[in-house]
């Protein structure tokens, strides 16, 4: 009896796969996910994209009234930003204006893994690299090589004692860097409350825009991606009023669990409006590729190579009810 059993575990565990340990690089990517998500957090960080240069600093937490988040820029144009409760608020002081909008599947660094990171291994290729130090702290290296030229490559750092991610490095085919996020420095644990109080506070004379919009239904959404990118699906559909009667903006996101690209579609103005013709625009590390279809302006923009943005613009079709 105790021999079949043994058997039968034996069996049972060949089945579901060997367990990842430290030894293995989707074992370090998972703590990376799962750190973000569960730890208590603050720091300050940079963020690099082309010219583009900032330094945040961060504080998260999460308990019994459910998750908070607060980001503020600690250089440039002042910019506050409060995630709670599936709401996000942008707070422009210089501007007067505060933005309201949902919580996207996107989030902040280091939050930016997928909760099931096992997806992935069919389109980069994992490799667990060397041990290194950030923000004073030990960190393990892990590299995602992406096997075709839909997506770029990410080096990502995890802290050894938390699992915590420290520094996300996407590069590009020669290796150069798209963009980078590293924490200086960073506190894991207890945090003080006064981290997510509000810097700013809006008088009466500012100006609040609602961009939360509603949620798309796929009968709903009237464009279909006719050829889909391996490994990227549809996640998020949203429709966002600009204002002006009947011109609805509707915002698609296709994401493969690391790379995001989004669709914004919106009616072309005016009865004599012309066509947009189909081109790249540079805006630093995210691609932007525009074009007109179906008496429509559709801009495809994301941090994603050229062809994946291109082919993602030219295979939108609007859907015939």
């Amino acid at each position: 009896m105790i021999k079949r059993t043994l058997v039968a575990l034996c069996l049972c565990a060949t089945s579901l796969g060997v367990p990842a340990d430290e030894h293995d690089a989707v074992f370090w990517l998972n703590r990376m996910a799962s750190a973000a998500k569960q730890l208590n957090y603050a720091g300050t960080f940079t963020y690099l994209s082309g010219q583009r240069f900032e330094t945040m600093r961060i504080a998260r937490a999460s308990g019994p009234e459910g998750e908070v988040e607060r980001l503020e820029t600690l250089d440039g144009s002042p910019r506050e930003v409060v995630r709670r409760d599936g709401e996000v608020r942008c707070v422009l002081p210089d501007l007067k204006t505060v933005i309201i909008d949902r919580q996207g599947r996107r989030r902040a660094f280091p939050d930016r893994l997928p909760v099931a990171v096992s997806g992935l291994e069919e389109h980069y290729r994992i490799v667990k690299g060397d041990l290194g130090r950030v923000a004073g702290r030990q960190a393990q290296a892990v590299m995602l090589e992406p096997l075709d030229n839909l997506r770029y490559g990410h080096h990502l750092w995890a802290d050894v004692e938390t699992g915590l991610l420290l520094k996300a490095r996407m590069v590009d085919p020669a290796g150069g860097v798209v963009e980078q996020f590293v924490f200086s420095e960073v506190t894991v644990g207890e945090l003080a409350p006064e981290l997510f109080a509000a810097r700013y506070t809006p008088a009466d004379d500012w100006h609040v825009v609602n961009a939360r919009g509603n949620e798309a239904s796929s009968d709903d959404i009237g464009w279909s991606l006719v050829d889909m990118l391996p490994g990227y699906r549809l996640v998020s559909s949203v429709r966002r009023s600009v204002g002006e009667p009947d011109h609805d903006v509707l915002h698609l996101v296709y994401s493969d669990g690391l790379t995001h690209i989004s669709v914004f579609v919106e009616p072309e103005t005016g009865n004599g409006a012309v066509a947009v013709p189909a081109g790249f625009l540079s805006a630093g590390s995210i691609g932007v590729y525009k074009r007109s279809v179906a008496g429509s302006r559709l801009m495809v923009l994301g941090e994603a190579p050229r062809e994946a943005l291109r082919r993602v613009a030219d295979g939108m079709a609007a859907t015939v009810k």
